[in-house]
């Protein structure tokens, strides 16, 4: 589960797509409160198997939001924000594009009002 994360354009994607699922996002509030848990450890906290937990931690590790140690018998995960933050970065662009486009459209229009 320790795959390379994909890069720009496409690692936002993924993180969105992998976002999009409730659970996932569940296990990412879970594995942001603890530094490190099993897909077990996991499992007791969500009402799902330890298999389902294992699928989801696939889907967040695709999209780099995930890693995977090995500590002896153990698989151990925890939370790797940069790819987070790498969409928080796209969103806040795309917020900042359409906050400038919504001020020139009320100029507009009070431009208009006014005449």
């Amino acid at each position: 589960m320790s795959e390379a994360s994909p890069s720009g354009e496409a690692a936002v994607g993924a993180v969105f797509g992998a976002l999009a699922d409730p659970t996932r996002r569940h296990v990412v509030q879970l594995l942001a409160q603890q530094p490190t848990v099993t897909a077990s450890g996991l499992a007791a906290q969500l009402p799902i198997t330890r298999q389902a937990v294992a699928k989801h931690l696939s889907a967040l590790a695709s999209a780099g939001l995930v890693i995977a140690t090995h500590e002896g018998r153990e698989t151990r995960y925890r939370l790797t924000p940069a790819s987070l933050c790498e969409a928080i970065d796209w969103m806040a662009t795309a917020s900042a594009q359409w906050d400038g486009r919504l001020a020139r459209l009320q100029a507009d229009l009070a431009g208009s009002a006014e005449r």
